[in-house]
């Protein structure tokens, strides 16, 4: 049975990280959506969330890099499930972009169970 594929976004300012296979931490190498008035009361569920996100050098790279982990980690004998963590600053934009754009490119390869889960998307804006 193939492993099933669980991602999960995360705020590191709202608790600690998740258990996971794979942790990406987001939150020094890339642009924070949340320095942008226009941007920080929105979430990853927004367009233009998204499109900052994405466009951001070296994120496109990241998910390729990240897509790749998951499916070494998925290709082993040990089948169950191949956690993911994404985790940014407070769990509303790069994290979960990130997520679903791993699962994205995952799912267009093939991989069937992928799950996201965004566990701080709802969390009210981090005053910071």
């Amino acid at each position: 049975m193939a492993a099933r594929v669980e991602i999960v976004s995360f705020g590191y300012l709202h608790d600690a990280p998740p258990a996971a296979h794979l942790t990406v931490d987001l939150r020094t190498h890339f642009r924070d959506p949340h320095v942008s008035p226009e941007l920080r009361t929105m979430t990853a569920a927004d367009e233009p969330v998204r499109h900052a996100v994405l466009n951001t050098p070296g994120i496109v790279d990241l998910v390729e890099a990240t897509a790749r982990a998951v499916l070494a980690f998925a290709s082993g004998p040990g089948g169950g499930v191949v956690t993911v963590a994404a985790g940014c600053a407070g769990g509303r934009h790069r994290a979960p972009t990130v997520a679903n754009a791993v699962a994205e490119r995952l799912r267009d390869v093939g991989r069937d169970g992928v799950r996201v889960y965004h566990r701080d998307i709802a969390q009210a804006v981090v005053q910071r």
